[in-house]
């Protein structure tokens, strides 16, 4: 490997597991725990909440990355970032779409009435806070320095 194919490589943030693999992963456990072992919440109107912070969860995702896209940058996160994007849902979050998975998660969890989704829950977002978030920031702010460090002042991480 020449050295600059080794410094392109070395241009993303080294996040353990690709996002939606995870939630998508702990999403199928979820329903296999289910079938297993119910567990259900047991309210009435799990399923129609659970449906609003599905739909709340997809807009925020769907705003997120439409906001990455028309600012130029990658998306995937084993791409390299290309600018701080800090407009749109970036103003009141730093990760727009892993809140807005997490929201689709947690609304999956109450529309399919099982508390296994948030027990799941719990280590997804240890994996995502440690594997991911925690890495991408170090990474932005090797590449980005003092702009980044600001941009964190100023915008929470979640929410």
């Amino acid at each position: 490997m020449t050295e600059t194919t080794t410094a392109a490589s070395a241009d993303n943030p080294g996040v353990i597991v690709w996002p939606p693999l995870l939630y998508g992963g702990a999403l199928i456990v979820v329903l296999i725990l289910r079938a297993v072992w119910p567990m259900p919440i047991v309210a009435a109107t799990t399923v129609w909440l659970g449906l609003a912070f599905v739909v709340i969860g997809l807009a925020i995702m769907a705003t997120g990355r439409r906001t990455m896209t028309a600012a130029g940058t990658n998306v995937n996160p084993s791409r390299p970032a290309t600018t701080i994007v800090s407009s749109g849902p970036f103003r009141f979050t730093r990760n727009p779409l892993y809140v807005g998975v997490t929201l689709i998660f947690g609304g999956l969890t109450l529309a399919f009435n099982t508390w296994w989704g948030f027990i799941v829950l719990v280590p997804v977002l240890i994996t995502m806070h440690f594997g991911v978030v925690l890495r991408e920031e170090r990474y932005l702010e090797r590449k980005f320095g003092e702009p980044y460090r600001q941009y964190r002042s100023r915008v929470r991480r979640y929410f």
